[in-house]
């Protein structure tokens, strides 16, 4: 299946070390060779990259390793196809506007069904099912919202809505509005949050480190999602399937659960809400 890979940060971050670990997987150290995607946001908008071709092996993805795109929130995709054909229309993240805000969305896993779902006001470009799932969110929100609500009232109903694609089939899924990064963990997601003090980390991809105590301030913050652990020297947190994040300013505002919340028997490095 796919990878995700989504930053969060209170200050604009270049997220080049993790996202050469992740392209590595794109048809190098990894199957994940049927495209990639990078978003970038800038306030409001973001920069998109798309690529049908392998991470690994890019020119889009080589240009982006030479160049600094610092952001508050990036979300980036790595494909392994298994519905729609290997395309620029079916690469992700993809991207729609609701309520004057550029909305980017990527899914990792495959959903039973949902092309049988109907859509209002949103329609695919591609063919994939996790497009039309990400048309069908926007559908539920633009209808049970006519403006922006609150960070609170949104976290739970995008947890909601992830939570009834999840009951199609796997559910991984990043989304963001510019405001909030939302992570829903359906099988396997895990997450990292880098503050002071800053240490090194090195890739378990590619053999590059970097000592972020010489590449940040003593008051940043970011928080790092992926489908699995990027490095080798860092204690990455094992999401609970069922999870909704939702990060701002670099750390976890908020978590929703599926079920209530759990202190005792929590596996070490298994986050609960």
């Amino acid at each position: 299946m796919c990878e995700l890979l989504g930053m969060n940060a209170n200050v604009p971050t270049d997220i080049r070390f993790s996202f050469s670990g992740l392209a590595r997987r794109g048809g190098g150290a990894g199957p994940h060779r049927d495209g990639f995607g990078i978003a970038f946001y800038d306030g409001r908008a973001a920069r998109f990259f798309h690529d049908p071709e392998p991470a690994a092996h890019s020119e889009i993805a080589r240009f982006l390793g030479a160049h600094a795109i610092k952001s508050l929130t990036v979300i980036a995709h790595i494909r392994q196809a298994n519905s729609g054909a290997v395309s620029l229309a079916n690469t992700h993240p993809f991207t729609r506007e609701l309520w004057g805000r550029v909305w980017t969305y990527a899914h990792n896993g495959q959903l039973r069904g949902v092309k049988k779902i109907p859509l209002n006001f949103y329609a695919p470009v591609g063919t994939t099912d996790s497009e039309h799932a990400f048309c069908w969110m926007l559908d539920q929100l633009r209808a049970r919202f006519d403006a922006l609500p609150s960070p609170a009232r949104l976290d739970r109903e995008v947890h909601r809505l992830s939570a009834q694609l999840a009951r199609m089939g796997v559910f991984n899924m990043l989304l963001s509005d510019g405001r909030t990064l939302y992570a829903f963990c359906g099988k396997k997601l895990s997450c990292l949050t880098r503050c002071a003090p800053f240490g090194k980390a090195t890739l378990i991809d590619e053999d590059r480190s970097v000592n972020f105590a010489e590449e940040t301030g003593p008051d940043d913050c970011v928080t790092v999602v992926a489908t699995g652990p990027l490095t080798s020297d860092e204690d990455w947190t094992v999401i609970e399937p069922g999870t909704l994040l939702a990060l701002r300013d670099g750390q976890i505002a908020n978590s929703v659960c599926l079920k209530p919340p759990t202190r005792k028997g929590a596996a070490k490095g298994v986050l609960t809400c």
